[in-house]
């Protein structure tokens, strides 16, 4: 089923949707769970089989890409659209479930609320908040629209903000700007508990650990881990010989240990550098030879990295061993924006310039292991000297 494909010979696990994507993830299934059942609904009333309509619907979720042409004459709509997927069929709808055009402004990144609470936008110069139901509103054409828009005050005229996210509970908002600003809020109240103007030259990078006490903000030509209540730096993670940081992922280990990830770009390829959480002192670093990354997360269980190339490849790697998981060779067709995990690390959505999104099933470990020749060896010496004692004992051979 994975190798479907659609009328325009393109697998259905890949989707073109027309405009460069910069930031995809997925969206928490109780937010548009009655609208995805109500289309499925519909398309049943009109014909199709309901027999497995019950199991159809529990495999369905959906996913929200960001991007487009910005504010050139290109022809390109910058848009936000929600896309269905079906884990049935390991497929993307070529329609999307809702759409809404933004105009002049690029929704250049993003970050989706963990409790259902709607997405924000880093624009050209402002944020935006925008409830899913606005999104998921039927439209025709491609106008733009304002309605529903709600720009966030305190997110006002402040810039281009390269990196938004929420801790998991949804509480805190962080925003990093282009002009090295770090600003931290209290949501949706938007109480301020973070305004720092020099935090770093360019803030590239956000992320909460998992308890929401730390936030590492990265940019150059460090990365730096603030205590979130205390609204303050507690310490700075630097680079080593020709390193330059370009993401960072708190994540727990096997042993539900806290560790931060971060992963970078060297003269000899990508590398992923693991922190301890405690200390603040690197573990280990990987090498991912001739691998430029150009995007990278985390599976919420931990045990899979994934990361994107300037080539269109997209890697996953075991957490634990650092060793290849899969590997999608030419997965898009130039440099790789986004990469987003499934809540449940079953699946991957990567997205690119090349204006398609691509769902990758994660393949299960499988249960066959490598034949341990030593063992087998010592198997075949101790059969060999327990037959030859058994022939003289019989007599069939001699003694010396």
């Amino acid at each position: 089923m994975a190798n479907q494909t659609t009328e325009s010979n393109q697998p259905s696990n890949t989707q073109t949707y027309g405009f460069p994507i910069y930031a995809a993830d997925w969206i928490p299934e109780e937010t548009v769970r009655s609208k995805i059942d109500k289309d499925q609904d519909n398309s049943e009333d009109d014909g199709g089989e309901s027999s497995s309509s019950s199991s159809s619907k529990t495999s369905r979720s959906c996913i929200v890409l960001a991007g487009g042409g910005g504010e050139g004459r290109s022809g390109i709509a910058n848009v936000v659209l929600i896309c269905r997927v079906d884990l049935d069929t390991k497929s993307l709808s070529e329609q999307p479930v809702g759409k809404i055009v933004l105009g002049t402004d690029l929704p250049y990144r993003m970050a989706v609320h963990p409790r259902g609470g709607g997405l924000v936008c880093a624009l050209t110069n402002s944020c935006k908040k925008f409830d899913w139901e606005n999104i998921m509103s039927p439209r025709e054409g491609d106008q733009a629209v304002e309605e529903g828009e709600e720009v966030i005050k305190e997110l006002k005229d402040v810039g281009q903000q390269l990196a938004l996210a929420f801790n998991q509970e949804g509480s805190v908002l962080a925003a990093g700007g282009e002009d090295g600003t770090l600003r931290v809020f209290e949501w949706p109240s938007m109480k301020t508990l973070l305004d720092e103007s020099k935090a770093h030259s360019s803030v590239k990078n956000l992320t909460f650990s998992e308890s929401g006490k730390f936030l590492v903000s990265l940019g150059g030509p460090l990365c730096r881990v603030w205590d979130v209540k205390a609204s303050a730096a507690i310490a700075s993670l630097s680079k080593e010989k020709d390193e330059m940081f370009a993401y960072c992922r708190f994540s727990v280990d096997n042993a539900g240990n806290e560790v931060l990830y971060i992963a970078a770009n060297t003269e000899r390829g990508g590398s992923i550098i693991t922190w301890d959480t405690t200390t603040w002192k690197r573990r280990r670093s990987k090498l991912m030879k001739n691998y430029s990354i150009s995007a990278f997360n985390v599976s919420a269980d931990g045990k899979l990295l994934a990361l994107g190339n300037m080539e269109g490849d997209v890697l996953i790697i075991d957490s634990t061993k650092m060793k290849t998981h899969q590997l999608v060779k030419k997965a898009h067709l130039g440099l790789v924006t986004a990469l987003s995990f499934s809540p449940d690390s079953r699946c991957l959505v990567s997205a690119s310039f090349d204006s398609r999104a691509k769902l990758t099933v994660i393949e299960k470990t499988s249960e066959k292991h490598g034949v341990n020749w030593l063992v087998m060896f010592l198997l075949c010496v101790l059969l060999y000297v327990v037959s030859y004692y058994f022939l003289m004992a019989k007599g069939i051979i001699a003694k010396n």
